[in-house]
């Protein structure tokens, strides 16, 4: 059994079709996906669209909630909020309410069991959809923000949100981050995302990485009239923020 494991879309479609290309021909089994999939990106549309045809399980992430409902004071920083809400309502013009109302029903973690693994997914933490958790935090801190009491039971716990990704073994458990399909921030600017094989008496972790067209998504951002277009072309061809 391989599964592979998606989030951190922000729109940018082009990134998507190039991960779906891979895994397709990694003759994965089932595409699991973590959030934000079409918040700060120029094709929020088509990227939803394809996360919907893949027919398969998928999280809500603090950028899908932004979209439903706004960036909140305390969210950000407070210089970012206006910029940010315009961002947002460009995402939204650009949507219809059904886009919306997907995007709100999502729910916000699910626990899989495959060949008698258990594996804990979310976007940030099990209790928050903003929280950071950075790969090189404590191991106290891992336990106590993504390993808590209720998934206890896990073998694996797999999260998104921070667009780095990691693997790291705790207590003889596995924790792992997806990185970023559209926005990495690790300085490596090509797609992310997450591989999990499970056969009898073994289990193989992986992060993938896949090329993708830079210059076509940042050109997108100019043509689209996208606001803050200047810095999320920066974001995308440095992958840093």
């Amino acid at each position: 059994m391989k599964i592979a494991f998606i989030s951190d879309i922000h729109g940018n479609a082009i990134a998507l079709d190039s991960v779906l290309v891979d895994i397709k021909k990694k003759s994965v089994d089932k595409i699991v996906v973590l959030g934000d999939l079409c918040y700060r990106g120029p094709e929020p549309k088509r990227s939803i669209e394809l996360i919907r045809s893949l027919d398969t399980d998928v999280i809500k992430g603090n950028a899908d909630e932004w979209v439903v409902r706004g960036v909140q004071q305390g969210e950000v920083p407070d210089k970012a909020i206006d910029m940010m809400n315009r961002e947002r309502d460009w995402t939204l013009s650009r949507l219809e309410q059904s886009d919306v109302d997907y995007l709100s029903n999502l729910p916000t973690k699910l626990d899989f069991v495959f060949m008698d693994i258990a594996i804990n997914v979310f976007h940030a933490t099990p209790d928050s959809l903003f929280e950071v958790v950075p790969p090189h935090a404590e191991e106290d801190m891992i336990q106590a923000k993504l390993m808590s009491s209720a998934e206890s039971e896990s073998q694996i716990y797999i999260y998104g949100h921070i667009h780095r990704s990691y693997i790291r073994y705790i207590n003889g458990k596995i924790v792992m981050n997806t990185g970023s399909v559209g926005l990495p921030f690790d300085g490596l600017a090509m797609a992310s995302y997450a591989t999990v094989e499970i056969q009898e008496g073994m289990i193989r972790t992986s992060i993938e990485r896949v090329a993708y067209d830079v210059e076509q998504v940042a050109e997108q951002y100019k043509m689209m009239n996208y606001p803050n277009s200047e810095m999320m072309m920066k974001v995308l061809r440095d992958a840093r923020i």
